[in-house]
């Protein structure tokens, strides 16, 4: 079955992802603002994770102790709350194709979190492990170029489009402030360094309580709380926080139940399967799907910098992919790299996952 395949969700999630960069674009382009936005999408997917989570787990008991509690508060703290403020600021000073960009320095982040924890190790002396140093080091070169190279700018293929028309006009001039750019492009960086502890943390997480669908949805439920209150903080404005029939309240529910009830979900399985690196490592395609899409959509141009730095992303993305392939091929049969954080209740979380993609 498709959905069995880590390789396919893996590429699932990073087309949803995309989704969630325009979608989020096009709301702060209309003038939403990016902490209220937050608190909205995590509380539709809190709707949409608790009674499915409830429905899947059965009477089944797979008790929180107070140690996870916490342990969850951090992480959603840590990997929701601050990373996903910071990337609603950032790409409402850049742009859609930028935010999306910030994916791609996940892996750089979570390779090294990873090794600091000892959850992946290179072998210089083979093939496959230069292939993933050489990856990394294409990877951070690509995202240099992205934030500090521009190169002329190549106005969007459509001036105009149904979809999106009334954001257009905010949406398809270049940024024009340096500073602002540069601002963006520090919340970025911020939010990349959030990710990529967050993947970490969630590996090891799941070691001790392999109950992705549980575990995601404790953090979703947490990260509303700790979203509604850097909101109200931010912003005390009633007419802000309302909701129409338009673009915001449609980039919310996007976000909601795409996002953070599948895609997510969906991300805790392949993490778990194929270990933070290979899915971290999956995102060049996030960045692909969102140019196109800023294209087509948001009319939104894009910097000559940014196709090159997105080329180079793609070729780490293979690199990488290729040297850890190959460290499975080659590994002895007697010492075959099991699956990162199988536990013995495997079936179960399996089949949870699997739930929410039908």
């Amino acid at each position: 079955m498709a959905f069995n395949n880590p390789y396919i969700v893996a590429f699932f999630i990073q087309i949803t992802y995309a989704g969630m960069s325009l979608m989020s674009k096009a709301a702060f382009a209309s003038g939403m603002n990016t902490y209220i936005f937050l608190f909205y999408r995590q509380a539709a997917g809190t709707l949409v994770l608790v009674p499915l989570t409830l429905l899947l787990k059965g009477k089944e008991k797979r008790p929180l102790s107070l140690k996870h509690l916490c342990q969850i508060f951090v992480i959603s703290l840590i990997g929701i709350t601050l990373a996903l403020d910071a990337y609603g600021v950032a790409i409402n000073y850049t742009s859609a194709t930028l935010g999306a960009a910030a994916f791609n320095c996940v892996p750089v982040t979570t390779f090294f979190f990873a090794l600091i924890l000892r959850m992946e190790k290179v072998k210089l002396n083979k093939a496959a492990g230069i292939a993933k140093v050489v990856g990394i080091m294409i990877c951070m070169a690509g995202a240099a170029i992205l934030a500090f190279y521009k190169g002329p700018y190549l106005s969007p293929i459509l001036s105009h489009h149904q979809l999106f028309h009334h954001v257009q006009t905010q949406t398809h001039h270049p940024p024009t402030s340096q500073n602002t750019w540069m601002i963006g492009c520090f919340f970025l960086l911020v939010t990349s360094v959030s990710w990529g502890i967050w993947f970490v943390l969630q590996a090891r997480f799941l070691k001790e309580y392999p109950h992705p669908m549980e575990f995601m949805c404790a953090q979703t439920v947490m990260s509303t709380a700790q979203t509604f209150f850097v909101a109200i903080a931010m912003e005390r404005d009633p007419l802000e926080w309302k909701l129409g029939w338009n673009v915001r309240l449609y980039a919310v529910l996007y976000c909601g139940v795409l996002v953070i009830g599948v895609a997510n979900n969906a991300q805790c399985w392949v993490i778990r399967e194929k270990g933070p690196v290979f899915q971290a490592m999956t995102t060049p395609l996030n960045l692909m799907a969102t140019i196109i899409g800023s294209l087509l959509l948001l009319s939104e141009g894009i910097y000559v910098g940014s196709i090159i730095g997105a080329s180079l992303l793609v070729m780490s993305l293979y690199s990488v992919l290729w040297g850890k392939s190959k460290e499975l091929v080659t590994a002895p049969n007697d010492q075959q790299p099991s699956p990162p954080l199988k536990q013995a209740d495997e079936p179960t979380c399996r089949s949870e996952v699997n739930s929410t993609l039908v």
